[in-house]
């Protein structure tokens, strides 16, 4: 029999990781301990995740890993053992303390010391999320109880010193913190310094964000949690998947409400007969774009504005209420999002930035009559598959008092950050088509931006894109093999999700085929290079150029033809 190579193999743990976890939809619960728990776990060393670094070595803890599934998870889930995803809002008007994770738009709240239910509410792809982390967190559980004790059932001198930590830990002085991280770092199996980098950035968002508890105390949990599991089965960690989860394959009850909020503000601002340009991006670069140029001047008009827009960008960073309050008074709206989705937008009119000055390097075409002007449709990103509802639902026949009329959209340009397979952190991608990771779905489109639209000190590749399952998904073999087979250029989560609801909205009628299709995205990491993988940080100033030269260029393309 052939041996499968390792992209192969990279392939079938995906396919079979997706598999078991919509299963898991339907039999409504499972435990990490147990077999199907097993099965997703060994679905995942068989990946051996790029971004999940050392998790295959028994002996040393993955603590990049952590730091990044720790953002992306409630604070305190490693004390509970009862994880319940549901599809609905149980405990909104409750007293249970609503918890939000640092770095992911979801709905969490503890209910109980070792209970937590998580809102889902964006998708299949929320839910693949999720249980990757839970079953990474649950393997790395398993290494730090094996420091905890002996093999006479006893608990290491390590262990101990650990407990006595966790007693002083409001009262420990700098020496003494000193010694207890590096105690804590022969329990981790990492080195000194990684162990004290670890405690520091986690020490950091847990002050400022209140997004977790201490490294120490989640070391502790952690190890705590498996042996009360081995003490007792009542206490292994179970994960609950509510029937109400069913609802979000298929209804789509948040993206139509969503959909139906914005279309019904752009009635009551009596826009429907205008042109409609869809952008999926940040919520700061339009508007900075439109506005910034002039509330920089108006906040003090003797400030010299730089004449590179690069430096323009910088300087108005910290401008953002400002922007905004000019927008407001000339044609921004802000849309808050009631709908639980987590997306909210803007709209904004350019009938009404006539007394808006732009910076110099900018050149859009204002139509001479206002009519004629674009619409801008700003969406926040959306998360993996909450893409394809959003899209589908937005470009949908508006209905309303027993009339239905067809959305006047001119064009759908999405901006993201995405994973780069051929440049650095920094550059830009162009997608041709989206190749669906772990599938044969592939998209192939005209994209209107070319590599012609940027300046040339900036490095652009243009190519198709891999549309991954979920950011911790991430293969060395497989994504070698889409470079070189498919020649990819670079890996994203949504671009092949919003693409089939177009090609859907096409065949359906509900759009012309001449709609203006834009993909950009901006490399936050390559996951092929050795530290640049999503798990070592976020981009700071370095997504700041590419993501205005990206929105420049869409503003640049939608007034040329609006």
């Amino acid at each position: 029999m052939e041996e499968l190579t390792d992209a192969q193999k990279a392939r079938h743990a995906i396919r079979e990781f997706k598999t078991i976890t919509d299963a898991l939809v339907l039999r409504g619960f499972y435990r990490l301990s147990g077999k199907l728990g097993r099965e997703l776990e060994s679905c995942l060393n068989s990946l051996s995740p790029e971004i999940y670094g050392s998790m295959n070595d028994p002996r040393i803890v993955e603590l990049k890993g952590l730091e990044y599934v720790l953002d992306r998870l409630p604070r305190g889930i490693e004390e509970c053992n009862r994880i319940i995803l549901t599809e609905e809002d149980p405990f909104e008007n409750t007293n249970a303390e609503k918890i939000g994770p640092y770095k992911r738009r979801r709905t969490a709240y503890r209910v109980s010391d070792n209970e937590l239910c998580i809102v889902i509410s964006r998708g299949l792809s929320e839910i693949y999320d999720i249980l990757t982390h839970l079953t990474f967190l649950y393997s790395e559980a398993r290494k730090i109880f094996n420091r905890m004790k002996t093999e006479t059932d006893m608990l290491t001198l390590e262990w101990r010193s650990l407990e006595k930590t966790m007693a002083a830990m409001e009262t420990l002085d700098a020496h003494q913190l000193d010694q207890a991280l590096w105690n804590l770092s022969i329990i981790l199996g990492r080195p000194y310094q990684e162990t004290r980098d670890t405690y520091d950035y986690l020490e950091k968002s847990k002050k400022k964000h209140s997004s977790n508890n201490g490294l120490f105390s989640i070391i502790f949990q952690l190890g705590k949690r498996i042996d009360e599991e081995k003490i007792s089965g009542d206490d292994a960690v179970v994960v609950y998947l509510t029937p109400s989860l069913v609802n979000i394959i298929g209804r789509q009850k948040y993206g139509i409400q969503w959909a139906g909020d914005i279309k019904d503000k752009i009635r009551e601002l009596n826009l429907l007969d205008r042109p409609l340009h869809i952008i999926s991006a940040n919520l700061h670069s339009t508007a900075n774009l439109l506005y910034g140029y002039t509330a920089l001047k108006g906040a003090d008009p003797i400030t010299e504005t730089s004449g590179r827009l690069y430096d323009f960008c910088h300087q108005i960073r910290d401008m953002g209420e400002d922007v905004i309050r000019l927008g407001k008074a000339h044609g921004l709206y802000e849309l808050t999002d009631r709908s639980g989705t987590h997306i909210n937008c803007q709209l904004i009119d350019t009938a009404l930035l006539d007394d808006m000055e732009l910076h110099p390097d900018i050149n859009l075409d204002l139509p001479k009559t206002p009519d004629d002007r674009p619409v801008l449709v700003v969406m926040d990103y959306a998360f993996g598959a909450q893409a394809f509802e959003l899209m589908e639902n937005i470009l949908r026949p508006y209905t309303y008092d027993n009339t239905t009329r067809f959305m006047n959209i001119k064009s759908i340009s999405i901006m993201g950050k995405a994973g780069i397979l051929t440049g650095n952190k920094g550059d830009i991608m162009l997608a041709t088509a989206h190749v669906f990771e772990g599938t044969s779905d592939n998209y192939i489109f005209e994209n209107e931006l070319k590599r012609s639209d940027f300046s040339q000190d900036m490095d652009v590749y243009e190519g198709p894109m891999v549309t991954v399952l979920g950011t911790s998904l991430q293969n060395r073999d497989m994504l070698e093999k889409f470079q070189s087979d498919w020649k990819t250029v670079g890996l994203e989560m949504e671009g092949g999700h919003y693409q089939r609801a177009i090609g859907a909205a096409i065949i359906k009628g509900n759009i012309s085929q001449k709609v203006s299709v834009r993909y950009a995205y901006y490399a936050s990491d390559n996951p092929l290079a050795t530290g640049n993988t999503l798990a070592a940080g976020t981009m700071g100033k370095e997504g700041i150029k590419p993501a205005y030269m990206i929105t420049k260029a869409i503003l640049e393309k939608i007034f040329r033809d609006p």
